[in-house]
Formats: structure tokens, sequence, C-alpha cells
């Protein structure tokens, strides 16, 4: 299979929605839908009205009409809800979540990917984050419905997922060990999701398996995946940290600069000869939105790059539409200088702030929040001393953070991403307090490199626009290097090699 030069990132909650996908996979590119949270995305485009009639056109097209009423039954409102009503929330996820809960969320997978994938050819893949582990089963085997070519994940070692996506090519019963807190090593936790039971199709109903690319960030893992993953991954997407959204901490003990960033060094630099020596195919990504970058990355053996924040604030994306353009008139007139926040996230992983006046990564504005965990995406699981397994987020009110076992310092400074993200794309929830969610952009470090799509007077750009600056003729300026190695913005520097001329396509599932 020949695989796109250029993969568009997975961006946030709906940021990457299928609307963008759809738009980059019909230029020939891998367009990547944002499969977080999905099950509330579609949930909340039905109760504002469904508009434009496009999840509703997809729904008819999913192949149990049941399953498809049931959901439109549950969610749709017909000509929208009133802006001081609440959303209907989704099912929150458990180890065992509920029937609809799962039905939902395959219909929600299914949905996003038809749309991104109607009327072209082109390749489309969906982004998931391994660290919010149990909607998985079900959002993958919604994604494979609709055809999904890629499955792409990072946040955490996604070991697991090639043999899930073998499973359930072939509609079988799934099951996905969980992390838990304090379990003991001789026990395991596993949740469960058999298709026959949920969604209830012929077992002969066609489904191909899908490419699966790891989003990592160091060699030795991309080593281990190669080696030890319960199936083939196919390939790698090597991120350094000035990407944007959720970055690796950095690898030793956590230091901090005086602005209270987390400080990356020599260790976490990417062996990428080692890398190119798996002979797996495998693209650069975080500071590589750059033609020049993108011939040199290819000079060092990778197949392409992946390139998220210039498409995130294109037309196409699913940014809310006034948020989007404060973020684009504040790049233009002032820059932004983007913010690693070490402690936003509940998962623990070092975080990117866009900076923006009223958002919620305004820390006086975000601390007037209460704190609620009411999506339960980010959630983990932890054994207690009576052997249960409680659920608890980072993010809930510390109280009720610390009754489940958990640390009043590692709750303080985190914000709950699962309602601030579906704020960004004009999903904020009215909360039973009166307080109206507010969102927290984010973005790679080179977010300022947009302003080259806004000359003219104008206000917008196209992915398109994207696209074509990336392809251009260009030869990579040696001198603009120094001594001919390659810098990705922020990163160490490495030394040109050859690529490596292992391959083992025979065993490639794509």
């Amino acid at each position: 299979m020949e695989h796109p030069q250029i993969i568009q990132g997975g961006m946030g909650i709906a940021v990457s929605d299928w609307r963008l996908a759809h738009a980059v996979a019909r230029e020939g590119a891998m367009g990547v839908v944002s499969g977080t949270a999905i099950s509330s995305v579609l949930a909340r485009r039905l109760q504002l009205g469904d508009i434009g009639g496009h999840m509703r056109r997809a729904l008819e097209h999913f192949p149990v009409p049941e399953i498809a009423e049931e959901v439109l039954n549950t969610y749709y409102r017909s000509g929208g809800k009133g802006a001081d009503e609440p959303y209907k929330l989704a099912p929150m996820f458990k180890i065992k979540t509920s029937l609809a809960g799962l039905r939902l969320t395959v219909a929600a997978n299914f949905t996003e990917v038809f749309l991104a994938k109607e009327g072209h050819d082109g390749k489309v893949g969906i982004n998931f984050l391994e660290k919010i582990q149990l909607p998985h089963l079900a959002s993958i085997y919604g994604a494979m419905l609709a055809g999904v070519n890629y499955v792409l994940m990072g946040a955490g070692i996604p070991r697991q997922i090639p043999g899930v996506l073998d499973s359930l090519s072939q509609h079988l019963k799934s099951r996905y060990k969980l992390a838990v807190e304090n379990e003991p090593r001789d026990e395991e936790t596993y949740t469960e999701f058999d298709p026959a039971e949920v969604i209830g199709l012929p077992s002969d109903f066609p489904l191909s398996r899908p490419c699966f690319i790891a989003i990592i960030a160091s060699a030795t893992l991309a080593l281990s995946l190669s080696k030890k993953a319960s199936g083939h991954v196919d390939g790698f997407v090597i991120e350094y940290p000035v990407a944007g959204g959720h970055n690796a901490p950095p690898r030793g003990k956590l230091q901090l600069t005086e602005r209270g960033e987390p400080i990356y060094g020599p260790k976490d630099d990417v062996d990428l000869e080692k890398i190119a020596a798996i002979g797996r195919p495998f693209w650069l990504a975080g500071g590589y939105a750059d033609p020049d970058r993108l011939v040199r990355a290819m000079e060092l053996g990778a197949t392409g790059i992946q390139v998220g924040s210039a498409f995130s604030l294109c037309e196409e994306s699913g940014v809310d539409a006034a948020l989007k353009q404060r973020a684009l008139d504040s790049v233009k007139q002032n820059g932004i200088r983007v913010y690693t926040d070490a402690t936003a996230s509940p998962t623990g992983f070092p975080f990117k702030v866009l900076p923006l006046e009223d958002t919620a990564s305004e820390l006086p504005v975000y601390e007037n929040r209460p704190r609620i965990c009411d999506l339960g995406y980010l959630r983990v699981l932890a054994k207690s001393g009576d052997d249960k397994i409680l659920y608890r987020c980072a993010s809930e009110p510390i109280a009720d953070y610390v009754k489940k076992g958990g640390e009043e310092a590692t709750a303080t400074g985190c914000k709950c991403l699962c309602n601030a993200l579906l704020a960004n794309v004009g999903q904020a929830q009215l909360q039973k307090s009166g307080f109206t969610e507010t969102p927290l952009l984010t973005s790679g470090d080179d977010i300022n490199m947009v302003t080259r799509f806004l000359s003219g007077g104008s206000t917008s750009y196209k992915a398109k626009q994207v696209l074509d600056f990336l392809r251009a003729p260009t030869k990579f300026d040696e001198a603009a290097a120094g001594d001919g190695e390659a810098q990705p913005l922020g990163s160490p520097a490495r030394k040109p090699f050859e690529a490596g001329s292992s391959n083992d396509a025979t065993n490639n599932a794509c």
C-alpha cells in the first residue's frame, strides 16, 4: 500500500472533524478525524438541530437502522435546543458501559468517518488517545464499519491495538486490558466488547483491517512496539515536544523553566536511524510544517510528515468560528507564544495551551470554574483499600479526588479538558450552577506560521492552501541548517543518515 506523504494531525475534540479530514483527503493527503469524546460530539450536534443535516444523512447509512433510529430518538432536537438549556449528557464510560452508551459510540465513530470519506477515494484515519481506554473497542469498531483506512494512537503505549484491529475486523469479541492504579501485579482488569451483542451484524459483513500507526517519541518505544505489540504495527509518527496537544513528558526528573514549562534535553532526542532500521514507514511531527522540512524528513528516511497546527485554524477545522477568528486576529496582530502547561491535563502529560484573552487558559478565569467531572473521559481507574475499583479524575472536586485515594498536589492546577475542549468547538455546557464552560485552545509552538496564509488582507484560509504550501517546489537549504543537520523547532539536532533497508511488508496487514 502506498502511504500518503502528508498526514493531517488528529487534533482535540472535533477540531479535526469530518469537514477538515474530507478536505485534506480529497487533496491526496491523509485526512484524520479525532475520535476523542466523539459520542458527546454527535449527541450535542443532534441537540443543536443537526445543522445541514449531515449527522442524519450519515446515520441513514448505518448498517443497523434500528440503532440509528434509537440514537436520533434520544438526542435529536428539531430546530435545536434553547440557548438556556443544558446539553443532555452521553452515558459515561465504565468497565461495563451501558448498551446505549456503546451503541452511541459505535454510531458516532461511524458517522464521523463516513462523512470524512464521502464522495472521494482518498485516505482517512482516526486518532485516539491510549490513555482514554474505556471507549477504544466500541470506537474502533464503529470507525471500521465506515471503512476507516488508518487508526492512529498516542498518549500512551498502544501495544494492544493491533490485536484489537485483527479481532474486530472479524467481528470477534474483543477485550482490552485496563490500567488500574494500585492493582496487584497478579490481577488484571479488562473491558470487553462483543459486536454480535452490541450491534448484531452477521459475521460475513465485510470489514477491512485498517493500518495502525503508533504516535511515539522515542526509538526505544518504536522497537518495543515492533516486537511486542499484539499484532502488526504498520508505522510510526515521531512527535517532538513542540507539537500541539499532549506531549510526552521529558525523560528523567521533571524540571521546569522560570516560565513553568517542562525542560526537554538530549535524553529526549529521537534516534531516527534506529527507527528507520526497523523498516516500517514513519512520519515526523512537531515543527515540520514547511516544504524544506518535508524534503529533509524524507532525506532522513521518513515517508513524510504529520502537520496539525497549520490546519487547526483553517476554515474547515471544527474550532468555533468566533473563537477561531479571535485566535487568527491575535496571531496576525501580535503573534502568540504557546505555553506548555505541566499541570493542566488530568492525564499528567504536559499540554500545550494557546493563550487567548477570556479563555480557560487565563488562570483567574479558569479558577472561577466549579470543579466538576460530568463527562469522565479522562478518569482513571484505581483499586481502593477494600479492593473496589474507583473512577477518579484530577479535575474533579479536590475533596472527592482525595477521598478516592488521590493526592491533592496531583490535582492542583488541573483543568477539565473534556468540557473545555468541547467549548472550543461551540458545544459549551451550561452547568447547573449557571456557569457556562469556557474554551481552552491548544496548538504547536509554530502556530504563528499561519500568518503566511493571511496575506493581502485575508482573514481566513483553507486546508488546500496549507497543502499547496507544503508541496511547493523547494530545495533544502543546507546553509540554513548550519552544519547540515536537520533541526526541528525546539528539538535537539540530529545528523543525516542513510535509511535502513529492511522491509517486513509481507507481514503488513494494510
